[in-house]
């Protein structure tokens, strides 16, 4: 399996393979640590009272440092908090006080990425101008609304510590650290206790989140009154559902990647079939669950078996002459994995120079014998080789319709790594990275080798019913590292209040605080998810109003829109359900930024293209009658998908 890097993989994996072992690192006593266990007279010690460079405007009471996770036999290993009042006295009040007002914590996701980087760049009080060391302070602060604590974490990531014996070796752990952290963060906050805790976060938290929840639903006495759960472009499933499956709902998305080629389009599209990856959504989800998707990884140099790959094919294709396309994806994908291991280049000019001749010479019916099903990487490989302005620019993850090259700056080194700051925030004495590629189990060639959490989550949604807790979820429309059909999927393949799924497909609109209309909402028995229009993977950086309106509305608050209801016995969508929003994929801006760090111009393709595009999606529906269904013995197909969207989305809502 790939692992997921949110923010990028640094010189921690070079740190660690020439240490030979992950580095150790403790928490640093600063003058005037209290004596004995943690208690409100930490609040003294934790308050972040020195001023901080770079930042001349007022961020309120704050408080930040270390607390261990009370893990037996590694008295070094903790996590870093840094975390800000709401208003005066919020966070410090008495136990017994403030019982009705939720707080708050933000985790980054990696894994082994620093949520300093979210609370800097994303949803904090503190906001960096990309390109330049400056701060500035936003209007948009989630801690605006919340006492807000955002966290370092597992252990040893950003300002976390742990000795080089002490990482996380699996998921499961990190539960049991958080919990250790949590029983010591409401010794020194009291009143955090018995307030509405809500633990939110984006990317890789989509695996943190639930290990942690499950671990708080099988703790006899929690620490804390989970209310919600809130992940943002979740990881929910494995590299393959939640990126290379929707390759190509990017595409649909953004059809800009292959130039509005229709030839180049369908190829993708046989492909995305060959492969097993075009899955067929219902409402309400029928004739069972979906399999786990796991194709080989080019990261997996030593592979000699190929037959963990056939449980996902379903169905059979004749390929080559084949029925047995299980055997022939693997194998195509062991050989693609073998080229990737020897370091040989993802790109092939000349098949690629073919292709783009329209596909002269290939047989559209056959899984391309180079890339195999990793189609994701193909689809980014064609963009950067063939599509202007990728050509001279590059592919940006986070956020499709960009292709800055190089991409704007957002280092907070300078910062978190002046000796100032650290003493004020009373960090350890280490060099602040932004993501590390983390040592698993204190391996410097360990994974994560946890399940990944969609495999559990018909148990973790029932548990959080029992317990009374909201799961809510929401993605970027233009995150192309985490696309909203992962989510999706996983929504459809979990029971949750019953029933399997969403009853009905979400197509509801909603608007931000500027009366902009802002994406997707749905609310169905205890389960919101949101698709936000014009965001990318760290959706409160590129559309900040619908973030904050998103989290005050709906997480926060009990906005009705979105939710399923029945009334006189007809079932109905508060807000109403609109046609044009009953897609797959909804299409993104037209125009693709271009420029050095910064975007210099919008490039938006020809009129007469992007015509002839829209006229030949009007008649080709999204997804065909052969695309994967769920595995059952009911032998259930499914609803059929409506036509394809075409044009701008938001000129048909409102």
């Amino acid at each position: 399996m790939f692992i997921f890097h949110t923010l990028g993989v640094l010189s921690f994996g070079a740190l660690v393979n020439a240490a030979k072992e992950p580095p150790s690192s403790s928490p640093k006593n600063y003058t005037g640590i209290p004596r004995g266990d943690y208690s409100t007279q930490w609040q003294q010690y934790f308050q972040v009272e020195d001023p901080l460079p770079d930042i001349d405007f007022s961020i309120g009471n704050n408080y930040a440092g270390n607390i261990l996770v009370q893990r037996p036999n590694h008295l070094n290993d903790s996590l870093f908090f840094w975390g800000f009042e709401k208003e005066n006295g919020s966070l410090t009040a008495a136990a017994g006080e403030r019982d009705t007002e939720p707080w708050a914590i933000w985790l980054q996701g990696g894994p082994g990425s620093s949520s300093l980087y979210g609370l800097l760049t994303e949803n904090g009080p503190i906001s960096l101008i990309p390109n330049l060391h400056q701060f500035t302070q936003t209007n948009y602060s989630w801690s605006n609304l919340v006492d807000y604590i955002w966290v370092d974490q597992p252990v040893g990531v950003g300002f976390a510590t742990a000795d080089s014996e002490g990482y996380a070796k699996d998921e499961d752990q990190v539960g049991i650290d958080f919990i250790g952290f949590l029983e010591n963060l409401v010794k020194v906050f009291p009143s955090l206790a018995n307030r509405p805790f809500y633990l939110t976060g984006e990317s890789y938290a989509g695996r943190y989140i639930p290990y942690i929840a499950k671990a708080l639903f099988s703790t006899p006495n929690p620490p804390v009154r989970l209310t919600k759960m809130v992940v943002g472009d979740p990881a929910f499933g494995s590299d393959d559902e939640f990126k290379t499956m929707p390759a190509l709902h990017i595409i649909e998305t953004y059809p800009q990647l292959i130039g509005y080629d229709t030839e180049v389009y369908e190829y993708f599209r046989t492909q995305t079939h060959l492969c097993g990856l075009d899955l067929n959504l219902s409402y309400p989800q029928t004739g069972g669950t979906f399999p786990t998707v796991h194709l080989v990884s080019g990261e997996d140099p030593e592979i000699t078996s190929t037959a963990p790959n056939e449980d996902i094919f379903e169905h059979n294709n004749v390929v080559d002459g084949k029925t047995d396309v299980g055997s022939f994806v693997s194998e195509v994908s062991l050989q693609y994995a073998k080229r990737i291991a020897k370091g040989e280049s993802l790109n092939h000019p000349e098949k690629r120079k073919k292709r783009d001749a329209h596909l002269s010479g290939r047989a559209n019916g056959a899984i391309d014998p180079w890339y195999g099903c990793f189609i994701w990487q193909e689809m980014v490989d064609y963009a950067v080789n063939f599509t202007y302005p990728w050509t001279s620019g590059e592919f940006d993850n986070f956020d499709v319709p960009s292709a800055l090259k190089p991409k704007a700056n957002t280092n907070l080194s300078f910062f978190l790594n002046n000796p100032t700051v650290q003493t004020a925030l009373h960090a350890p004495n280490k060099t602040w990275v932004k993501t590390t590629d983390y040592p698993w189990g204190s391996k410097t060639d360990g994974k994560d080798p946890s399940p990944e959490t969609m495999v559990f989550f018909t148990e973790l949604a029932t548990n959080a019913t029992k317990n009374g807790v909201h799961i809510i979820t929401y993605v970027g429309n233009d995150d192309g590292i985490s696309p909203h059909f992962g989510t999706e999927v996983t929504i459809q393949n979990t029971t949750f209040g019953g029933i399997q799924g969403f009853t009905r497909r979400p197509s509801t609109p909603w608007f931000d605080d500027n009366g902009n209309w802002a994406g997707i909402v749905h609310q169905e028995r205890n389960w919101t998810y949101a698709l936000i229009y014009g965001a990318g993977h760290e959706v409160p950086t590129t559309q900040p109003v619908a973030a904050y309106t998103f989290f005050r509305e709906f997480v926060l608050g009990d906005n009705p829109t979105g939710r399923v209801k029945s009334d006189g016995g007809i079932v109905v969508v508060i807000g109403g359900e609109n046609p044009t929003l009953n897609q797959t994929a909804i299409p993104g801006q037209l125009g693709i930024a271009y420029g050095s760090r910064s975007t210099e111009g919008l490039y938006t393709f020809p009129s007469a293209t992007i015509a002839a595009w829209e006229s030949y999606v009007s008649f080709v529906p999204i997804t065909g009658t052969d695309a994967i269904q769920p595995t059952s013995t009911s032998g259930s197909t499914g609803e059929a998908s409506s036509p394809r969207f075409s044009g701008d989305a938001q000129n048909i809502v409102g």
